[in-house]
């Protein structure tokens, strides 16, 4: 249980769902783990929550929207623990709906862009040079969406935004892999939280059910365990990989759901 004992890890967006997951599976590997999000109040109870399991974690306020409220995460998470060891890019705005191409207006596309795109990197910015002073580098977590995998109905901002997530992984990973940074990307598949459980409908719950290769939808600990590997020393020779974790959901052709309620494996 000491896989990230002594790394600094700051998880982005860890006031509620995929991010309290990540954060508490860190803090129980030994992490000392910054909550940030612009919550307090939700924040300090996922501190709380940590302290009462054993494990050590402290709120800090954060905008992934806010450059200057990045720039204060990272500068004042250095003057208290001395170092960054993990950065996770959880925080987004998901809440943020958006449609087809030409439904889409520039606010709502600069919108997205503006939290799921432009927040990332500019963490991943910040970041750097203070891991670049690190005797063992540091590495960069980045969340991405399975929205990414392929085209859809609609979501065509947040998809974009999210497939720009995957590229700025493998660009990080090459330009400072020789800082000894490591830069990977986890892709969730359908994960019901706390906090969304009540607001997915059954409808949507049996359509991805259907898809997944497993037998559930996933939790936020799932995204977590893959999370704590690419913390660790254990990944140490993993950089530039995009990672899905989503129970197999985009591993297969498109028409195996179809198949399978024919109770066929061809026509």
């Amino acid at each position: 249980m000491n896989r990230l004992k002594d790394k600094v890890a700051i998880v982005t967006g860890s006031t509620s769902g995929i991010g309290i997951g990540i954060a508490r599976l860190y803090a129980a590997e030994g992490a000392k783990v910054i909550i940030c999000g612009r919550r307090k109040e939700k924040g300090q109870a996922v501190v709380d929550m940590i302290t009462q399991e054993g494990g050590e974690a402290s709120y800090h306020f954060m905008d992934i929207t806010d450059p200057s409220s990045i720039e204060t995460l990272i500068a004042d998470t250095v003057e208290k623990y001395g170092k960054i060891d993990i950065l996770v890019n959880n925080a987004a705005n998901v809440a943020l709906k958006d449609g087809r191409v030409d439904e889409l207006t520039l606010e709502m596309w600069d919108d997205i862009f503006q939290s799921d795109m432009r927040g990332t990197f500019y963490a991943i910015k910040c970041v750097l040079p203070y891991m670049q002073k690190n005797e063992n580098g540091g590495s960069i977590i980045n969340i991405g969406s399975m929205a990414a995998c392929a085209g859809d109905l609609g979501s065509t901002a947040y998809a974009c935004a999210k497939a720009g997530v995957d590229m700025l992984t493998q660009y990080t990973a090459l330009q400072y892999g020789k800082d000894n940074i490591r830069c990977n990307c986890v892709r969730p598949g359908l994960i019901v939280t706390p906090d969304n459980e009540a607001k997915v409908p059954q409808v949507l719950k049996d359509i991805f059910l259907s898809n997944i290769m497993v037998n559930r939808y996933g939790c936020p600990e799932d995204i977590g365990h893959m999370c704590v590997f690419f913390g660790s020393d254990e990944s140490a020779y993993v950089t530039g990989q995009i990672i899905n974790v989503d129970g197999g959901m985009n591993s297969h052709a498109p028409t195996v759901a179809q198949f399978k309620q024919m109770n066929s494996r061809t026509w």
